[in-house]
This record gives C-alpha cells, sequence and structure tokens, in this order.
C-alpha cells in the first residue's frame, strides 16, 4: 500500500511513496550499525559543528520545510515556519550544552578515583506523530546524535515528505549517510523492528494503544523506551488571575495547531468568581478566530490532518451534548472540501461524556466551574493522562498547591504550558514515562555508567 501525502484542506493525494521493503529496511538498519561504530567515536565538538550546520540548513530553508508541513497536515502557515525555527532552536542548544552535559562526573568515594561516563548505546527507532512532524523529531534527534547515537526514524505515514526532508537537513548538514535515516514503514514494521538486535531503544510519541504496543515489545526485548502520550491538560483560572492575560492565552493555548497538541489546554477549570466574566470573553475571542487555507498568513485555524480525526472529534462533540453539554459556540464540523471543524466551545459538561476526561484532538474547549482550590485540583487530576497543566493565580499559597498537588510532568503558572530545549518535557500516569529536552533528555538514551578506580 503506497504511503502517500493527501492535503487536508483539499482532501486531494498530491504525492504517493512506495514503501521501503524488507531488503531496503535491513539496508538502513545495517548502514545504521556500521554508522554508529564510527560516529560514537566522532570528537563532540565535531558533531556539534554539524548540528549547528543542521540548524542553518533549517533557517536556509524555513519557508520550504514550512510548505511542506502546512501541505501534508494542514498547520497554520505562520505556526509551521515557527516549528523549522524551533528546530533550528534545538540543534543549537545541544550543540551548545552537550559536552557539559556528557562531560564525566567525579564522585567522591573510597575508590582512589570514581566517576559517571555517558556512553552512546547504539541506534535508537524513533516513532514519531504527524502534529508537529518537525519539531517531534528533532527534539528526538538532537540531543540522540548530539550523545553519539543513530536515528531510525518510523515517522507517520500521512507525513512521508516531512519524513524524508528531515533526513535530507542532517546529510546537507554533512552527517555520515548512517547517522539518521528515514524509514519509509507502516507501523506492522514498527515491532520487527524494536526486536531487532541492532536496535538499541525505541522512543515514541503518539496515542495509548500505540504506546502500550511498542512498551509491550520493548519489555519483552528488554530494551529502553521513552514515551509521550495523550493529555487532557487542565488550564486552572483562580479569583486572583489577570483575566486580560489568561483569556487570550487559554485561546492559543486550546487552538494552536488547529486544536491538534498533546500539550493543549483542553479543560478550563473556573472559580465561580472569575467563570461568567472569563466565559464571555473566551467564547467571544473563539468566534473570531479566521478558520481558512492554512497558506494563508492571517489564517489561525486550518483543517484537522485526517477524515477520521475529524470524524472522531465530531462523534466525540456529538455524543457530550447529547448527554446534555451545552455548545456555546460552534459544534459542527463545516461543509466544503477539507476537513474543517467550528471552534467550539462547551459547558455544562456531564460525568461520563468525552467532553469531560477524553482527548479531543482538534479546536473544542470544554469549561467547568469550581468554588474552591481543593475542587479545582480534584477535577484537574480526575483525567488518567497527566501531561501538563497551566494555573493562573496572584496568590503564592495557591501556587504551592498547585506545584505541590497537580498530577503532570509540567505545571506552568500564569503561562500556558510549552516545550522548550532548556527543560525536561515528558508525563506520567497515562501520558508516558522518561523525558525529552533539557539535560532529562540526553541522559534517556546513554549508558550512565559507574568508573571505579582502585
Amino acid at each position: 500500500m503506497p504511503i502517500a501525502t493527501i492535503n487536508p484542506t483539499t482532501n486531494e493525494t498530491t504525492k504517493t511513496f512506495d514503501p521501503h521493503d524488507a531488503r531496503e529496511i535491513e539496508r538502513r538498519v545495517a548502514l545504521a550499525s556500521e554508522t554508529f561504530d564510527k560516529w560514537r567515536r566522532v570528537p563532540i565538538e565535531k558533531r556539534a559543528e554539524l548540528m549547528r550546520s543542521a540548524a542553518d540548513v533549517l533557517e536556509t530553508d524555513v519557508e520550504r520545510f514550512a510548505r511542506l508541513m502546512t501541505i501534508e497536515m494542514g498547520k497554520p502557515i505562520q505556526s509551521a515556519r515557527a516549528e523549522a525555527k524551533k528546530c533550528a532552536l534545538v540543534c543549537r542548544y545541544y550543540a551548545d550544552h552537550a559536552a557539559e552535559f556528557l562531560a564525566n562526573g567525579v564522585v567522591a568515594t573510597r575508590a582512589t578515583k570514581s566517576w559517571i561516563a555517558y556512553q552512546p548505546i547504539g541506534a535508537v527507532l524513533a516513532v514519531m506523530p504527524w502534529n508537529f512532524p518537525f519539531w517531534q523529531v528533532f527534539r528526538f534527534a538532537a540531543p540522540g546524535l548530539m550523545a553519539g547515537n543513530v536515528g531510525l526514524l518510523k515517522h507517520a505515514s500521512n507525513v512521508p515528505q516531512c519524513a524524508l526532508a528531515i533526513e535530507e537537513v542532517f546529510t546537507r548538514a554533512g552527517f555520515p549517510g548512517g547517522a539518521f535515516q528515514t524509514l519509509l514503514i507502516g507501523a506492522k514494521e514498527v515491532d520487527g523492528l524494536v526486536r531487532d538486535e541492532r536496535v538499541a531503544a525505541v522512543t515514541l510519541t503518539g496515542s495509548e494503544p500505540a504506546g502500550a504496543s511498542v512498551a509491550s515489545t520493548a519489555g519483552k526485548v528488554i530494551k529502553k523506551a521513552v514515551l509521550e502520550l495523550g493529555g487532557s491538560d487542565p488550564f486552572i483560572v483562580m479569583p486572583s488571575a489577570d483575566l486580560d492575560q489568561a483569556v487570550p492565552t487559554a485561546v492559543q493555548a486550546r487552538m494552536i495547531n488547529n486544536g491538534q497538541s498533546c500539550i493543549a489546554a483542553k479543560r478550563f477549570i473556573l472559580h465561580e468568581a472569575i467563570a461568567e466574566e472569563f466565559e464571555r470573553r473566551y467564547v467571544e475571542a473563539v468566534k473570531a478566530l479566521k478558520v481558512g487555507d492554512p497558506m494563508l498568513d492571517e489564517t489561525e485555524i486550518g483543517p484537522l490532518a485526517t477524515p477520521q480525526i475529524l470524524d472522531e472529534l465530531d462523534a466525540q462533540v456529538r455524543t457530550s451534548i447529547e448527554a446534555g453539554a451545552k455548545a456555546l459556540t460552534g459544534g459542527k464540523r463545516i461543509d466544503g472540501p477539507g476537513n474543517f471543524y467550528e471552534p467550539t466551545v462547551l459547558s455544562e459538561i456531564p460525568d461520563g461524556s468525552p467532553a469531560r476526561c477524553d482527548e479531543l484532538f482538534g479546536p473544542v474547549a470544554s469549561l467547568f466551574r469550581i468554588s474552591n482550590i481543593d475542587e479545582a485540583i480534584a477535577l484537574a487530576n480526575e483525567t488518567p493522562f497527566g501531561l501538563g497543566a497551566s494555573a493562573w493565580t496572584r496568590d503564592e499559597r495557591e501556587q504551592k498547591r498547585f506545584v505541590d498537588d497537580l498530577e503532570a510532568g509540567q505545571v506552568f503558572l500564569n503561562a500556558m504550558v510549552a516545550s522548550t530545549p532548556e527543560l525536561p518535557f515528558g508525563g506520567v500516569k497515562r501520558s508516558g514515562f522518561g523525558r525529552e529536552l533539557g539535560e532529562h533528555g540526553i541522559y534517556e538514551f546513554v549508558n550512565i555508567k559507574t568508573v571505579w578506580v582502585a
């Protein structure tokens, strides 16, 4: 079955690719293994030079890469440009800091000398999603390659041109041919790759079922895995919050990437003292969003990535409304070509409905009201997910409660949840395990080796 680019704005197939057959997969895995034996011995200063060159390539061709993202998954073009530039940023971050992170750490013990060495482990398989088709890959690749590992990318099948373009970035930057390779394959080939003795570890960003499948296989063959899965992130607004800041940030936090982000704010938990005012201003702002062709600079909301995602979102919203939820704006798909859905705000959401705890992957916000901080924290933690949380309050005691008690991999106070090269990123509960980015991210795929000299 061919792997295809299907433009979500028109649902037209614009390009097709034959998937790699068993012989080509074997050739690429063998090349990765062979290259690792050499790449791991390349001085880190040389690796940093090449990683900075990759950043240069991204910045030089930012417009081309942005257009590929928009054509393949519908991201508004301005967001796509920002994504390409963010990838350059993470390349430069690890080029600048990897030597510091990976330097031997001397530890005082009874030994004559003892230290901790950080050494690469081999080929890392990355199973990546379509929603941030460049950023998701580079936040794994930059630290992984700087650590001396090599990468094999199994990207989502609806973004093949992005996947090939990322391999091209590293090739043009001067990395050896087997340091980073794209595999044009379907999901059924992943299990065999995880089991392959030449693949040292796997990282996956995606759905719970995909994560469970990959983690199960990795566990059976006792290999390291890092998972970043779904989220149903809370956005809590308390009485002391600055609504002039909170409301526009809340709109951005939900509608970013057409609402298709794991760390998008999805459940807005509003204290009753400010709920009515927040709701009025929020609905007005959502109604004013410009929906349309994502190639236009003025477009704020483009199409969902696939017809299947549109159908699932529509079913979740309809089921929630039938259960008693109220649509304050939106609530249905937009007629015409493409996978467009109205920016939607739901309130009065009953227990057991999809909009309460499930992850809605699209431009749909769920509003809830609470009367105190205990209710806010209980509702925020009600979901099985624990990726990120945003809480808005100027009360220092409330801030401490949120930091201590919210079950999430990251808590942002008076700001929207975001990933940044400097800080570790990941979740708890069914949002996955392990961390990407920051100092912790580079340690996920190295051998943390104790050395003792008597």
